[in-house]
Parts: C-alpha cells; sequence; structure tokens
C-alpha cells in the first residue's frame, strides 16, 4: 500500500475511534429506557406525538415480538411492492431523461427484493437499466429505509433479551 493509503486507513480508524463513544451513548438513550431525555428529542417529539395520536399508539406501552415482527414484515412487504410497482412503470415516471423502458418482472422482483432485504444484488447495469428516478429514489431510499429496519430490529432484539426475565 501506498503512503497515501495508509495515512488513509489511520485517518479512517481514528475517525471511528474518536466518533464511536459519542454516537454509542447516543443511540443507548434513544434505544434505552432513561428517564433522561436524547439529544434531538426536543425537536422529534414535536413530530413524533401528533403521528402517534393520529395512528393511537401510546408510546408508554409494551409490545410483544409478534407485534415487532408483523410490523417489520408488513413494512418489508409493502416497500417491496412499492419498488417493484416503481420498476415495472419507470417509463411513464419523471425524472427519465434518458428514456428508459420498463424493467421486466424478473428483475423488477429480483431487484425489489435484493434491496429490501439489504442484499443489495445487482444484474443490470445501473446506467442503462434505471431512470434517474429509479436510482434515487427507488434504489439508494431502499438503502437507508432496509438498514434502518434492521436497526430497529436489533433494538427490539436486545431490549427482549434484556427483559426476559421481567414481568413486562
Amino acid at each position: 500500500m501506498s503512503t497515501a493509503s495508509w495515512l488513509q486507513f489511520v485517518v479512517l480508524i481514528a475517525l471511528v475511534g474518536v466518533t464511536a463513544p459519542f454516537i454509542g451513548r447516543y443511540m443507548a438513550r434513544v434505544y434505552g429506557d432513561s428517564e433522561r431525555p436524547a439529544p434531538g428529542d426536543r425537536f422529534f417529539l414535536r413530530i413524533e406525538r401528533p403521528i402517534y395520536r393520529i395512528c393511537r399508539v401510546d408510546p408508554r406501552s409494551e409490545q410483544r415480538w409478534t407485534v415487532y415482527a408483523y410490523s417489520v414484515l408488513a413494512f418489508s412487504v409493502i416497500s417491496l411492492l412499492i419498488l417493484y410497482l416503481q420498476l415495472r412503470i419507470q417509463d411513464s415516471l419523471p425524472f427519465n431523461p434518458t428514456n428508459m423502458p420498463a424493467v421486466g418482472e424478473h428483475l423488477s422482483f429480483n431487484t425489489a427484493v435484493s434491496f429490501s432485504t439489504n442484499t443489495n444484488w445487482q444484474s443490470y447495469g445501473g446506467e442503462s437499466t434505471m431512470s434517474h428516478l429509479s436510482q434515487m429514489l427507488g434504489l439508494a431510499t431502499h438503502n437507508f429505509v432496509s438498514a434502518a429496519a434492521g436497526m430497529a430490529s436489533r433494538a427490539a432484539l436486545s431490549r427482549a433479551l434484556t427483559r426476559r426475565r421481567a414481568s413486562t
């Protein structure tokens, strides 16, 4: 490896070492049960509370593992279907300046499943198959959303493991 490569590696390790404790404490406060508010609660609770009211969600109530499992599965299936539909009709959607045709049913399904499960396996040439909208709103969004669903599932699992002997 070149000197520049080693320097880049050292800087990366240093950045991870410096930021990991801060991010770890933040995630522990967000996912934990502490009475202390997490950073950002002042802003995000103003958005979260009306959504909870509309959806009739009690943020203080406990959920069984089956509710978490159904929620993750429903979210994954719905987002998979939306991405599949988007790829199938991309030729009639906006932001398609290169006039990409609709993606075939097998490739659309394969791609939608792949990005919904965060495996991101691609059997196509992105620039020669996908429109700008499909790449940005469909695939790039799924990269983040599927990772967020995975983080939420891991948080639920760790919470379940720590409470397995609790009464709630």
